[in-house]
């Protein structure tokens, strides 16, 4: 049984805060552009995972990437969240003929309520950058390598780029109240963190090399 693991931003996602969630990607143009990269780095990496067939989409959040994940024909995809109301916001919210497509569930991604090898692929985005305590990103990508089959695709904030330099500069001239909810990662501490969950680095892939934080990696299980 895996250690139970609640991070204290997640408690925020009622219906209200979920349906807020779901229209942040679509709020100008900044924002629409940033959308739009993510989803290159997503669909480049689903190819270089060699399109799985079988995909645990955890955590799913509003749905924004069912989707994509629906552009393969075949592909069967589970949308999985902690929040049950973010569950049923990707449900109510993204376009009919995709939802029918999608198996939802809600579980949690240090506590994966399905068996060992039961997908090919997690396809996990931004949520890495919110777990600052290394035992619990432990516990995930423990749970992560029982769970999947094959690989796992998983965006976070890393260092050695400008705006994570720019972060960092900020935060010592800044007082922080209240808990931390997002973390840039140094490489090699991530890098050696996968290789002890049982993971082989196959692909980094940068929103904008050298500037800024987002890298999207695929790791295939050892």
């Amino acid at each position: 049984m895996s250690k139970r693991v609640e991070l204290d931003f997640s408690r925020k996602y009622d219906d209200e805060h979920a349906r807020k969630y779901f229209r942040k990607h679509r709020d100008g143009f900044a924002r629409q552009m940033s959308d739009r990269r993510d989803k290159q780095l997503a669909r480049r990496a689903l190819a270089l995972a060699g399109e799985p067939g079988l995909v645990l989409d955890l955590p799913c959040g509003a749905g924004r990437f069912w989707p994509l994940l629906a552009e393969k024909a075949n592909r069967v995809i589970i949308g999985a969240d902690n929040s049950a109301s973010m569950v049923k916001t990707a449900c109510e919210s993204q376009p009919a003929e995709v939802v029918k497509r999608v198996q939802p569930l809600q579980t949690s991604a240090f506590a994966i309520d399905m068996p060992d090898n039961a997908v090919d692929n997690i396809f996990c985005m931004r949520l890495l950058h919110h777990v600052g305590n290394p035992e619990d990103r432990a516990v995930l990508l423990n749970e992560f390598h029982r769970v999947t089959r094959d690989s796992v695709i998983i965006s976070l904030w890393v260092d050695g780029n400008f705006k994570a330099w720019k972060r960092k500069r900020a935060e010592r001239n800044r007082h922080q109240e209240g808990y931390q909810n997002r973390f840039v990662l140094p490489v090699a501490t991530v890098e050696a963190e996968f290789e002890q969950a049982g993971f082989r680095i196959q692909e980094r892939l940068d929103f904008l090399p050298l500037y800024a934080m987002w890298r999207v990696y695929l790791l295939r299980k050892r």
